[in-house]
């Protein structure tokens, strides 16, 4: 990856880039896994009915439209920096017939253009690892949600212990970036390699949640480690950014 493309990696410019893809390359990369993964992040939303969930990193839709297709009632607030990923979820929902329950907003999970304790349920899947001020994200998800809202934040990890971990660690360094830069037709694919190694491990980053006004209530290993599910509620007090 050369200058130019580093300086744009895990971007909305280099998602637009793949946009058309990726739902393929998901299914691909993950052998089908993520669709399972995505199933236990609604779960762990317990969305009420009626709720208005927030979708951070909604990418192609796919997990808002999991929520929509599950909770009849619900709505969904989907926020991307990628024009192009949101593009093909406008598609999508058209073709469901969702449109009219779901919002989708070009955003930024580190400043979101919401009023504190506005939304019932936050989830992100796959995108807190791009984010460049993590800490600033997460104060801004405890900030928006609700008292006693669930947040769950779905990630990507490298797993270290197990039988299989090495086997999944080849599949993570050696398969992914190839395959996913064969199908996308894109060597900008190889950065989820990186990103995935250069995110912290469960605990630490459970951490930092806590410390940025998230009490995180369970941290749960998926796929002998390959994915993480964080769930989380506001702190009574959650942190502020000092001004």
């Amino acid at each position: 990856m050369n200058a130019a493309e580093a300086s744009r990696a895990g971007s909305g410019a280099m998602f637009d880039a793949i946009a058309e893809r990726y739902d393929l390359l998901n299914r691909v990369l993950s052998l089908g896994t993520d669709q399972g993964w995505r199933r236990k992040t609604v779960d762990a939303l317990e969305v009420a009915p009626g709720a208005l969930v927030l979708d951070l990193a909604t990418g192609t839709g796919d997990m808002a439209f999991e929520i929509l297709a599950r909770h009849p009632n619900a709505r969904v607030l989907g926020i991307d920096p990628s024009r192009e990923m949101l593009r093909v979820a406008d598609r999508k929902a058209i073709a469901a017939g969702l449109r009219g329950r779901i919002e989708l907003l070009v955003g930024d999970a580190e400043e979101l253009p919401l009023r504190d304790a506005s939304v019932d349920a936050v989830c992100m899947a796959f995108g807190i690892r791009n984010v460049v001020d993590r800490p600033r994200a997460l104060r801004e998800i405890a900030r928006v949600t609700r008292p006693g809202g669930k947040v769950a934040i779905l990630e990507l990890s490298e797993p270290q212990r197990g039988v299989l971990a090495g086997l999944a660690r080849f599949h993570i360094r050696q398969v992914v970036p190839r395959v996913g830069a064969l199908l996308s037709g894109s060597r900008e694919y190889r950065y989820l390699q990186a990103s995935i190694a250069a995110f912290p491990p469960p605990n630490e980053f459970a951490e930092t949640m806590r410390s940025q006004g998230l009490d995180v209530t369970r941290v749960e290993p998926l796929t002998f480690g390959v994915s993480c599910l964080y769930v989380a509620t506001p702190a009574a007090s959650p942190a502020r950014e000092e001004q």
